[in-house]
């Protein structure tokens, strides 16, 4: 176990960092997403910023979930990886 692995699991013994972290699980998720949908693409960010007509760090902070991006962006992010963007919704 690296680290970081180590110094997460100690810090999620905490209730409030577990109950924090458990609330930032969705984003996350599309963060990981987004990453996986990059990688799949086979792209560097380099490569997808020059491809969405954007620069190398505003991939860096989207992918860091530094931004709170418009849908239009997510659209140029998934199609410049080869990608369709949809959304769904269900009852919680």
């Amino acid at each position: 176990m690296s680290k970081l692995q180590q110094l997460k699991v100690r810090a999620l013994q905490n209730p409030e960092v577990c109950q924090e972290y458990e609330a930032l699980a969705e984003e996350f998720e599309f963060i990981d997403s987004l990453l996986k949908m990059r990688a799949a693409a086979g792209l560097t960010q380099e490569q997808l910023a020059e491809r969405m007509g954007t620069k190398k760090s505003n991939i860096s902070r989207l992918e860091k979930g530094g931004t709170n991006p418009s849908w239009g962006t997510l659209k140029k992010y998934a199609h410049a990886c080869g990608f369709e963007l949809s959304m769904s919704f269900h009852a919680a």
